[in-house]
């Protein structure tokens, strides 16, 4: 059952235009790469794409030192089996998984364990070792544990929002992703601001860093460029009080075109830019090799509402923090 707000939810979403609105397609003026006029190369195809790709923007030994820290934490992983949840981002599995468990509904302030498809018997018991079994991390490693705060507001990354014309950013959520060999879950096409709404669009951005080099053959990004003009039609958001779910989803997705999708490779220590609003997934790994990678999202704070619908909400415990120390 839809709230009586929710009637009102396509027009928001559809009519406004990422020209009008998109805080990452400012004018060339708005950006300190900016010079006599003259955009940056990097800057000019990010507006261009929607994405963007800057091999080697971490070291070895910030990539190195990051796994060894998830290897801690899964050794320390303690998830009683009733609260065990596979990820999918197929929409039917979605609802049924994340979307009935509370669990992932109140991880955005926590560090929380999710599961790959398959790992788990009816009762939530581990059918093969645990490490290898975990999908993804989340949702705020980047405030509670040190390495990966350190990572999230490091002054490149703090530098890079002030180049890209980021005046109050705010991290919003961050997750680790295993993408494990031979069973590393499809990611089906998807733009980050179906769950991550605001008003106006195209205040949000990804920061996506390869741990290991991402290939095609263990489960690289693949992305449709310029999809990111195009404005959304679906929202997941919190369900009305007695529904089945605490999710639901508004609208839906347009069939998408294969033959419009470009992979993106990657070396390790790579840094893939994510505009809110284009369209991009991964295929299964059915690779002999991982596919690390952690990720967090910032918001452009300045003249944004973020919605109070979305699943992810900022808590007093944790407000959102910003990007900028």
């Amino acid at each position: 059952m839809l709230c009586s707000c929710r009637a009102e939810v396509g027009l928001v979403f559809t009519l406004s235009t990422a020209m009008e609105q998109n805080i990452f397609l400012l004018p060339c003026a708005a950006s300190p790469e900016c010079s006599g006029g003259k955009q940056s190369p990097h800057l000019f195809q990010f507006h261009e794409d929607g994405f963007l790709v800057l091999e080697h923007f971490f070291t070895t030994e910030e990539c190195d030192s990051m796994r060894s820290q998830i290897q801690r934490i899964i050794a320390e992983m303690e998830v009683p089996p009733h609260c065990r949840t596979e990820f999918s981002t197929k929409e039917k599995e979605q609802l049924q998984a994340q979307g009935s468990s509370d669990y992932f509904l109140t991880s955005g302030d926590k560090i929380r364990f999710f599961f790959e498809k398959g790992v788990l018997d009816e009762r939530g018991n581990f059918l093969i070792p645990k490490e290898k079994s975990v999908s993804k991390i989340g949702h705020a490693l980047h405030a509670y544990d040190p390495v990966f705060k350190q990572v999230t507001h490091s002054s490149k990354v703090q530098e890079l929002g002030r180049k890209l014309g980021l005046e109050r950013p705010v991290v919003v959520q961050s997750m680790y992703i295993f993408k494990q060999p031979g069973i590393g879950g499809e990611v089906t096409p998807h733009q980050d601001a179906t769950f991550l709404y605001t008003e106006p669009l195209g205040r949000i951005l990804g920061f996506w860093i390869a741990l290991e080099d991402a290939t095609q053959e263990n489960g690289c990004l693949w992305f449709i460029p310029g999809s990111h003009t195009r404005g959304i039609t679906r929202r997941m958001v919190r369900a009305a009080s007695g529904s089945s779910t605490c999710v639901e989803f508004v609208g839906s997705d347009p069939a998408y075109d294969d033959n419009q999708f470009i992979p993106l490779p990657i070396s390790k220590g790579g840094l893939i830019l994510i505009h809110g609003e284009v369209v991009h997934k991964s295929e299964l790994n059915g690779s002999e090799s991982s596919r690390h990678a952690f990720t967090f999202h910032v918001m452009e704070a300045k003249d944004t509402s973020w919605s109070k619908e979305n699943w992810l909400q900022p808590t007093p415990e944790l407000p959102f923090p910003s990007l900028y120390t």
